[in-house]
């Protein structure tokens, strides 16, 4: 049994390694920039090339508080669906959130290649893919709210989400069968997921998603808690389950939601950092979980784009690809070694 010093201990070596993998994800990528150098940007200071701070403020800071914001989001809505549906593999978009963004955005791209016309002239606005995508999600959150209030099984409830997901995955399909090769390539692109290009108007809008998502997944800490030992507990405890069930469900939602409409769907993350987490913080207390799994959501999607950006060369891969080759064999690892899942 660890004790409150060893965790306070893992909370500060999680905050010093944050602020290692943030500089380096500032620091490397096509143009190498020494460490100091990013500091001087960072805190007003004179840069050696002002082609550095343009780099540094302009696109890798953004970059980089993307990559924070949506690592920790992921990793707390990951944690969210799992304690409620008490199952190691729920992930973050289980509810079929990110198919629903998928099909706003396969609508909105594969639509302007099919249709042509009204969706074309939609596709040309800046904020277009973010609307299209946020509507999806928030058009199968009510889909997925609407189950809620009519039934109290949880396990019913992920059935029915998995269900809206596979519904909504047909539609994609079907659109991208009659879609021309250049609208199909653009929808693929997005697919892959993307931290770059973010606006500062559009990291506020994180901020606030983040900010409230994980205000109502704290709120819910005590009914986290309990729904470890059973509903039948819980509901002893006095829990409201179906409105600590739709707290929840609206927490993941604005997370996983934001942060696809944005970056694009982000897999891997939310399903592992949970499990990498609990590995060390061997408590079911949410008020310690929580935090935890956004310090290493936050680490570990920084140090995947780090790996992305392949740095020194001009090329970069997709997040998505490097968020499962380095997550999946350290989850793999891990498991093996402790030899249980902690449910």
């Amino acid at each position: 049994m660890r004790t409150s010093q060893t965790y306070r201990t893992y909370f500060i070596v999680l905050l010093f390694l944050l602020t290692v993998t943030f500089l380096l994800n500032i620091s490397l990528g096509s143009v190498q920039i020494p460490i100091g150098e990013v500091f001087a940007a960072l805190f007003g200071g004179e840069t050696s090339k002002e082609t550095w701070r343009f780099i540094i403020v302009e696109y890798r800071l953004p970059k980089a508080i993307t990559a924070l914001i949506a690592g920790g989001g992921l990793a707390v809505s990951g944690l969210l669906m799992q304690t409620l549906f008490r199952n190691p593999l729920a992930g973050p978009f289980v509810l079929g959130l990110s198919s629903g963004a998928s099909l706003g955005v396969a609508l909105l791209i594969l639509g302007a290649g099919v249709f042509g016309g009204f969706f074309g002239n939609l596709l040309a606005s800046q904020w277009s893919l973010v609307i299209a995508s946020a509507l999806g999600s928030f058009l199968v959150l009510l889909a997925v709210l609407a189950v809620t209030f009519r039934i109290k099984d949880t396990m019913a409830i992920l059935i029915i989400g998995l269900m809206f997901g596979s519904v909504t995955g047909a539609v994609v399909a079907v659109l991208s069968y009659f879609s021309n090769a250049e609208k199909l390539q653009q929808f693929i692109f997005w697919s892959f997921g993307s931290l770059g290009n973010q606006s500062w108007q559009g990291i506020l809008i994180l901020v606030i998603c983040f900010g409230i998502g994980l205000l109502l997944a704290l709120f819910s800490s005590k009914s986290l808690n309990s729904l470890l030992l059973g509903e039948n507990y819980a509901k002893s405890l006095g829990i409201h389950l179906k409105r600590t069930t739709v707290i929840i469900i609206l927490a993941t939602s604005i997370l996983a939601g934001g942060i696809t409409a944005f970056a694009g769907p982000i897999a891997f993350i939310g399903l592992a950092v949970p499990h990498i987490t609990r590995q060390y913080f061997t408590t079911s207390n949410h008020f310690v979980l929580l935090p935890a799994v956004v310090l290493c959501g936050g680490i570990l999607l920084l140090l995947c784009d780090t790996v992305a950006q392949l740095p020194f060369t001009e090329y970069t891969l997709p997040i998505n690809a490097i968020t499962s080759l380095i997550g999946a064999p350290v989850v793999i690892w891990l498991l093996v070694r402790k030899r249980k899942l902690l449910f």
